[in-house]
């Protein structure tokens, strides 16, 4: 229907992120920070190492409760938008979710070192907060409610004005991007999916590299 590749068979993707996120997190409690001190994002680091707006997503707290509600979250949602898209358009949307969550701290965060830019965040949730985004448009465009979602995704905005140490600002970029991605995947006309499927990834790219590097310039950082 959203001109992906129909395949049977077990989430490879899903389950390689997954993968991916637990071998991650064994190496931080086995490397005693190490692991998490290379690869964590924090915008003061971002602009030498930009690879550190993708890593930071493949990274958790130590505590087994962060790691294992984004798991949770994402065998969820992952699946059936890897069904629904395809194993290439999800692969886009869950990378660009998740630098769109660093990219959101760091529009978001106060620009100062006290204030936001020194310190490390990490997690899975921007990415996943991208996946609640996608299935909105998903679900409208199949005619389903999306009225559980929505619940679901108020419910999280809310945690963090009452937990303290979440990134609300990442959950906003990666639901940004996710909402963004899911709508132009699921309302794309029949002749023009596969042009969509590979130009709106670029777009998504080419916006969150130019609000990234407007954010440094704005503090004279560039």
């Amino acid at each position: 229907m959203f001109g992906g590749t129909v395949r049977g068979g077990r989430p490879v993707v899903t389950l390689t992120i997954v993968a991916l996120c637990v071998v991650s997190w064994v190496l931080q409690l086995v490397t005693g920070g190490e692991w998490t001190q290379r690869w964590a994002f924090a915008p003061s680091v971002g602009l030498d190492q930009p690879w550190r707006f993708l890593t930071a997503a493949f990274l958790h707290s130590t505590s087994i409760l962060h790691i294992l509600f984004n798991m949770y979250a994402l065998w969820l949602t992952g699946p059936f938008l890897e069904q629904a898209f395809g194993r290439g358009r999800f692969v886009a949307l869950y990378v660009l979710s998740a630098i769109g969550g660093s990219v959101g701290y760091l529009l978001l965060a106060t620009p100062t070192i006290d204030g936001g830019w020194n310190t490390a965040v990490v997690g899975a949730s921007g990415a996943v907060f991208g996946l609640f985004g996608a299935i909105i448009p998903v679900l409208r465009r199949t005619g389903r409610s999306a009225a559980q979602i929505l619940v679901l995704i108020a419910i999280n905005m809310a945690i963090p004005f009452f937990v303290g140490g979440i990134a609300w600002q990442a959950h906003l970029g990666g639901l940004a991007v996710g909402l963004a991605m899911g709508a132009g995947f699921a309302f794309a006309p029949r002749e023009w999916q596969a042009l969509v499927g590979w130009l709106l990834p670029l777009g998504v790219a080419v916006v969150l590299v130019a609000a990234t590097l407007w954010k440094y310039a704005s503090v004279g950082w560039l």
